[in-house]
């Protein structure tokens, strides 16, 4: 039998987005890792000081805030599209809740959800949201310029395809990550109050016709507390189709996939027979010549 035991010997590399500035001799030199890391684990931590200790403290103090609200009021925010809103009650997971915030960078959209929960407002609340969406967009902009420069793509094409490709996680524990091999779970414990954990999705390995992984991942609930994480969830922009361009197609590296819908895609991992994973792309929009 193949073992998922975690393997404590493996770490996740570590790279340095502190005062990296483009075009500089460091930018570069952070690059080469930078990819490498993604064609290995499909992940990594970033060292990323620009969100401080405070506004950190502030989003899950704002975490622990919406979630002691009662149920009738968090449902207010219900969604009809998945893991949009208010998500809870599920009978197989019943201590998880998510609390997703569309546009949280967006003051009128944040003032908005804020509103229905409070009708008389919640300051607090709405300024940690966007300050926090904010100052992390700013390491999710990095590391889309590297993604561009690494393979040679356009520099606009993924701002014309896609919003994001990752989620970034401000966690203290819990999060394993499995190795390229399939058959050990590294720890992805962040190693400093700076970090977080950067996790590449499935689109932008669709995008880059396979070249680098997908951050395969669970989540796991250390301890009796209660466990918070924020993060940005980024999303393909629905209304376009996900391909490899030509650049990322040769010889060697045969387009992979037919053009991908995200939204049926999703839809298919969260309430069809799929799972979120490398196997549930292919047996979705693999070409036939993918072997698995």
């Amino acid at each position: 039998m193949v073992s998922l035991e975690t393997t404590l010997a493996v770490q996740l590399p570590v790279i340095n987005f502190r005062d990296l500035k483009p075009g500089t001799f460091e930018w570069d030199s952070v690059r080469g890792n930078f990819r490498k890391a993604l064609e290995e684990y499909g992940c990594f931590e970033a060292l990323f000081d620009k969100v401080p200790v405070e506004l950190r403290k502030a989003v899950f103090d704002a975490s622990d805030e919406v979630f002691q609200l009662p149920l009738e009021t968090k449902q207010r925010v219900v969604s009809k599209r998945k893991y949009r809103g208010y998500v809870g009650q599920i009978p197989t997971l019943p201590f998880f809740e998510v609390m997703g915030i569309d546009f949280a960078e967006d003051a009128d959209k944040v003032n908005a959800f804020t509103h229905k929960l409070w009708p008389q407002g919640n300051t607090s609340f709405s300024e940690a949201v966007m300050s926090f969406a904010e100052k992390v967009s700013v390491l999710d902009f990095m590391t889309r310029r590297m993604i561009m420069e690494s393979f040679w793509l356009d520099e606009n094409y993924i701002d014309e395809h896609l919003k994001s490709m990752k989620c970034l996680n401000n966690v203290k524990d819990g999060i394993k990550v499995k190795t390229i091999d399939d058959k050990h779970w590294i720890k992805a414990n962040p190693s400093q109050d700076s970090s977080f954990i950067v996790l590449d999705g499935a689109m932008l390995h669709v995008l880059l016709n396979g070249r680098v992984r997908t951050g395969v991942h669970q989540v796991m609930r250390m301890g009796t507390n209660t466990r918070f994480s924020a993060g940005l969830f980024s999303f393909p922009k629905t209304e376009d189709l996900i391909y490899a361009p030509q650049e990322m197609v040769d010889a060697e590296h045969p387009h992979l996939y037919k053009p991908i819908d995200f939204e049926g895609y999703f839809q298919y991992t969260t309430e069809g027979p799929g799972r979120r994973d490398l196997w549930a792309l292919r047996s979705y929009c693999g070409l036939c010549g993918y072997k698995k």
